[in-house]
């Protein structure tokens, strides 16, 4: 029987990273003790393989029915932690539940209940009070980006949920804020707090530019400073779902290339435009404040303030986006003709001209490829692979980032390369089922 080191070397080396960083080493000592622990580190710095990887190895294979439990602000963080799990091959069984997601999906996967469940507080609340599954081994909670959930109003939820858990055993809080108060359901006395907000920020480079509109309208303005920036990865951020939804038409009129992601969207249609951002297909990503924490997105070149939040937290947040892990980044921010900085902003601000560039910018070398099967159907990545070097005729450097969802999966494949690949595919095969593939919206 491997020993905790060899286990934890297993599962680093099937993630093909060289050794872990101190924020997770010191995660993993300080949890592996048993000792109730609160972790405060910023967006992006790898909180969710720091909390799995000691944990995992706490889960008894002799045991059935949840043993972990981690509850998420969002539904798009909550696939991500599903995501890393599932990265690590474990062998143990786990479901991801959240609002937008089947119900009778949850119900049938609680009749053979997961080892590890994944979810926001609303949903799973919904669940512990219907009974689903068991608390009888529930000994490990893990409350991730905490004072968000806090932030969106989730106290209820998360307070009906912990007071059901008699046999919990230890504790986890991450957040990428210092928290003040800890409310008592938590549960937590006395707890390890590791922070590590602030260590990284000296190997860091962020510019703050500025960009003055015309008048109280930014869109031109804006355009203009899309189009002088190019084909890089960017995120705007704005604090109204319906400001998002009017630029994006804007930009459609124009012809340009780009996503929108918020709350008001359906849920496959979020997921949609994080995978196309992630995978390269689109470099713009017009969002409110619902990215700007704890959700996997790529390193940014350039976050764009098309409206200032009011908090200064929420500016710290959203520009940390940029200059991550050793980066370079560059934040704009978007002000109209009379508009004044905020208090909170205390740096000079150097103005940049975007004159008449009316240019598009380049199209994305990647285009998204939507396969209507997915996990539920028993298609995996290799399945995805196989068919679409063989079959496909695609070479290495030709297919990209693969996302395989429960019932769909969604390929990036070279621009230049597509229409060939869904000729060739057009009447193939996965597992003995026809695919229904096509050009993701």
């Amino acid at each position: 029987m491997k020993t905790r080191e060899q286990q934890i070397q297993s599962y680093i080396k099937i993630l093909g990273i060289e050794a872990l960083k101190p924020m997770q080493q010191s995660m993993l000592e300080t949890v592996t003790k048993g000792d109730d622990t609160i972790l405060l580190s910023p967006t992006g710095s790898g909180k969710t393989l720091a909390f799995l990887l000691p944990l995992i190895i706490k889960l008894d294979e002799q045991k059935e029915g949840v043993q972990l439990m981690i509850l998420a602000p969002s539904r798009e963080l909550a696939i991500q932690i599903e995501q890393v799990f599932r990265e690590l091959k474990t062998g143990y069984k786990v479901l991801c539940s959240y609002g937008g997601h089947s119900i009778q999906t949850e119900r049938n996967s609680f009749l053979h209940p997961p080892t590890v469940l994944i979810g926001t507080p609303g949903r799973i609340a919904d669940h512990v009070r219907r009974e689903r599954f068991s608390l009888d081994n529930l000994k490990f909670l893990v409350l991730d980006e905490f004072d968000k959930s806090l932030e969106l109003g989730f106290q209820a939820e998360m307070k009906e949920i912990i007071l059901q858990l008699k046999a919990l055993k230890q504790r986890i809080l991450t957040s990428a804020t210092n928290l003040k108060d800890i409310p008592a359901f938590v549960g937590i006395k006395s707890a390890e707090t590791l922070n590590f907000i602030g260590a990284e920020e000296k190997s860091v480079t962020l510019s703050l530019k500025g960009v003055r509109s015309e008048g109280k309208d930014k869109l031109d303005a804006f355009f203009k400073l899309v189009c002088h920036l190019g084909n890089e990865p960017m995120l705007v951020f704005v604090n109204h779902r319906d400001t998002a939804d009017r630029i994006s038409n804007h930009l459609l009129d124009m012809g340009l290339m780009h996503d929108v992601f918020h709350g008001g969207m359906q849920q496959e249609d979020r997921e949609r435009a994080l995978i196309k951002f992630r995978n390269g297909s689109h470099h713009l990503l017009i969002t409110t404040d619902l990215a700007s924490r704890g959700l996997d997105i790529p390193e940014i070149k350039y976050v764009i303030h098309y409206h200032l939040p009011s908090k200064e937290d929420a500016y710290i947040h959203r520009n940390g986006r940029t200059a991550r892990m050793n980066a370079e980044g560059t934040v704009y921010l978007l002000l109209a003709e009379e508009e004044q900085l905020p208090e909170y902003i205390r740096t000079e601000l150097a103005f940049e001209e975007v004159g008449s560039y009316t240019e598009l910018p380049e199209a994305p070398d990647w285009t998204t490829i939507y396969i209507g099967s997915g996990k539920k159907e028993k298609v995996n990545k290799i399945d995805i692979v196989g068919l679409f070097y063989k079959k496909g005729r695609l070479q290495k450097d030709e297919l990209g980032r693969i996302d395989v969802l429960d019932h769909s999966a969604f390929v990036a494949v070279k621009s230049g390369k597509v229409k060939k690949l869904l000729q060739n595919l057009k009447n193939e095969k996965i597992k003995g089922k026809k695919l229904r593939m096509e050009l993701s919206k």
